[in-house]
């Protein structure tokens, strides 16, 4: 028969899983914001809200397992650590949204968070160490304080910094102008108002213990905690669009793997921990069974996943675009990687000598600097002079087509590698001559002219890759411009957008060295040359004439006037200290030298060369930015365009 008593029982078993559940939940996500985008302002203030949520319920988890009423009193009143905050985190949170459609704070806002972080503060020092806000620790039917006096004055606060938050969010939805952005708003206002009813301590408005009421006490906790885990499930998917730039369907995809490998995963060993000891009450072991239960359920677990995962992406985020997902995915499983090559072409060499009974073998192959062994195997090889005589450069490069041809030169028989019909040579396989003359027997031909098939076919796919590896990398800087822009399209909108771009200059952004960085390694040619935040500087508009009106060839006019700005008086010297910027500068990216070569040249570390280099392009960076103010001053910008309203912005 089941009991008021049975049932309260059951209620505490639930919070116990709710609570821990948040904890897990908060800290995951919590994780995840402090790795994806903590650069972005939303993704910062999310975390901010998202640290009281975890601090709040890791006190509710020491407080129900705590036994001793002193301890579980300091628990109750470090809770206060996170209820103290959380209002101006919620208010920040919606500021920063608000600020992300294009109406950003004049200073009030500014100022009124820094107010309300800091009665936060005192509200958190005076339940800890006074009696004014809670008081009286009451252990039945839960473990509860009692309200102090000042505690109706936090009620106010904090339903009243909720609300103008609530608001805010709003505003800032009523200002979105796609459907996915305004989609995603929503999402995050209905999330928001959960923390109203989940973390407010609602039972101190008790003015006794609720002794006689404590089962609508227990569903009321429980209430709360499940609305909490409601709006962090919530708050994770909009959230994870800000600050990352990449497309939706990657966060998507990047998201759902996270939550079902951690949180869901963490929940379910959680909840084998806290219930399969308590089948020792019907004769099973449950103490000793359930370290083998908790490795059961993680490995199912994450079997499940590698089958579910890929259908969930199918369905939920790949449904117009399987086709091409697959394409890419499977691009990415047929890619060799330099360790590939290496086992590759090392595995086939190794079976030439096998069977022909040689020794040795190498490929050679070639690049602007001249002939260069790719692989070998065995010690007998040829040595750096001998690759580079003309002898060998002419033998190498004789023969047409895919015509089987095999020379003697010095000790080793060589064959050209030809990767298709009329093909250039991609390459020279030489073994060691195992006799004066050459003497492979048929089937010893058959097997070599195969083998280096191979060899040539990953010679070719390997140049191929490095190509296409050249052609991506300019492709996926456009693709992460464009959805940089689109982004800020979609929650700032056209009009706002022009106002923002108005107001702070890319010279005032706090990427602008890691631009600079780019635009230094494209120095003589590429896309980040010409990214559009450097081309639109009046620095570069000034410099368009001299350029003959190209953009990229003012850029790097820019640049060089900055990094000549480095070089100190008198003549140049590769040992003198004040030289070393300026020479880590100019021979990395003017005359396009390694790393390695540099370091070697001016008698320096490859680590001590990478942080001059990185100090030289903060210094360029900053006279970039000084070079760009005096230009602004020499030609005024226009006045800023009043700020339209959501009305029009929509109209």
């Amino acid at each position: 028969m089941i009991t008021v008593d049975s049932l309260i029982g059951f209620l505490k078993q639930i919070n116990e899983v709710l609570t821990a559940a948040t904890v897990i939940v908060a800290f995951s996500m919590l994780l995840y914001h402090i790795t994806h985008g903590f650069h972005d302002r939303v993704t910062r203030t999310s975390a901010l809200l998202l640290a009281c949520v975890t601090i709040i319920y890791v006190g509710d988890v020491f407080v129900n397992i705590s036994r001793n009423p002193a301890s579980t009193e300091n628990w109750l009143r470090f809770e206060w650590l996170g209820l103290g905050f959380a209002p101006p985190a919620l208010f920040h949170l919606s500021d920063a949204l608000l600020s992300t459609t294009g109406l950003r704070s004049r200073g009030r806002r500014r100022r009124v968070v820094r107010l309300l972080y800091l009665i936060g503060a005192t509200f958190v020092f005076a339940a800890a160490f006074t009696d004014l806000i809670v008081r009286d620790l009451v252990m039945r039917p839960a473990a509860l304080m009692q309200p102090g006096a000042l505690f109706e004055l936090y009620v106010i606060f904090f339903v009243s910094v909720s609300s103008f938050a609530l608001n805010n969010v709003l505003r800032a939805r009523r200002r979105c102008l796609t459907r996915a952005t305004r989609r995603r708003m929503s999402y995050l206002l209905f999330a928001l108002i959960t923390p109203v009813a989940g973390i407010f301590p609602y039972t101190l408005l008790f003015n006794q213990p609720a002794e006689a009421h404590p089962l609508l006490l227990w569903a009321l906790i429980n209430i709360g905690n499940f609305g909490i885990v409601l709006m962090l499930a919530l708050m994770a998917y909009p959230l994870s669009f800000f600050g990352v730039r990449k497309p939706d369907r990657v966060i998507k995809a990047d998201l759902l793997s996270f939550m079902l490998r951690g949180p869901v995963t963490g929940i379910a060993v959680l909840v084998v921990i806290m219930f399969v000891p308590r089948l020792n009450g019907i004769g099973v072991p449950g103490v000793e069974f359930m370290p083998f239960v908790a490795v059961t359920v993680v490995l199912a677990l994450q079997w499940s996943y590698t089958v579910l995962i890929p259908w969930l992406e199918r369905v939920l985020i790949y449904a117009g675009d399987v086709e091409n997902v697959s394409r890419l995915k499977d691009l990415s499983d047929h890619l060799l990687t330099q360790t590939d090559a290496v086992q590759l072409l090392e595995a086939n060499l190794a079976a030439i000598c096998d069977y022909l009974r040689v020794p040795s073998a190498f490929i050679v192959t070639f690049n602007g600097e001249g002939a260069k062994l790719a692989q070998t195997v065995g010690s007998l090889t040829p040595t750096t002079e001998q690759l580079s005589a003309p002898e060998f450069l002419t033998i190498a490069r004789n023969g047409t087509g895919t015509a089987f041809k095999l020379t003697a030169w010095q000790s080793f028989w060589l064959t050209t590698l030809y990767a298709g019909e009329n093909a250039r040579p991609a390459g020279v396989l030489g073994i060691w001559a195992r006799s004066p003359l050459l003497d492979l027997r048929p089937d010893e031909e058959t097997l070599y002219k195969t083998l280096i098939g191979r060899i040539a076919r990953v010679l070719n796919d390997i140049r191929l890759q490095e190509e296409l590896v050249a052609r991506v990398d300019d492709l996926l800087e456009d693709t992460e411009n464009v959805a940089a822009g689109s982004l800020r399209l979609d929650y700032i909108g056209a009009v706002a957008q022009l106002a923002a771009q108005t107001r702070q200059n890319s010279v005032d952004q706090p990427d602008f060295p890691d631009l600079i960085r780019d635009a230094l390694r494209d120095y003589w040619g590429g896309a980040r040359l010409t990214d559009d935040r450097l081309t639109n500087l009046k620095l570069v508009e000034q410099l368009l004439p001299d350029n003959e009106g190209k953009p990229a060839q003012a850029v790097r006019a820019m640049l060089t006037k900055a990094i000549e700005r480095l070089r100190p008086e008198g003549q140049r010297s590769l040992t003198l200290p004040e030289w070393t910027l300026y020479n880590v500068v100019e021979m990395r990216f003017v005359q396009g030298k390694k790393v390695r070569d540099v370091a070697r040249q001016l008698s320096r570390g490859e680590a001590d060369i990478y942080r001059k280099q990185k100090i030289a392009i903060d210094q360029i960076a900053q006279t970039i930015a000084e070079m760009e103010r005096a230009a602004l001053q020499d030609s005024p910008l226009p006045p800023m365009p009043l700020e339209a309203s959501p009305s029009r912005m929509t109209s």
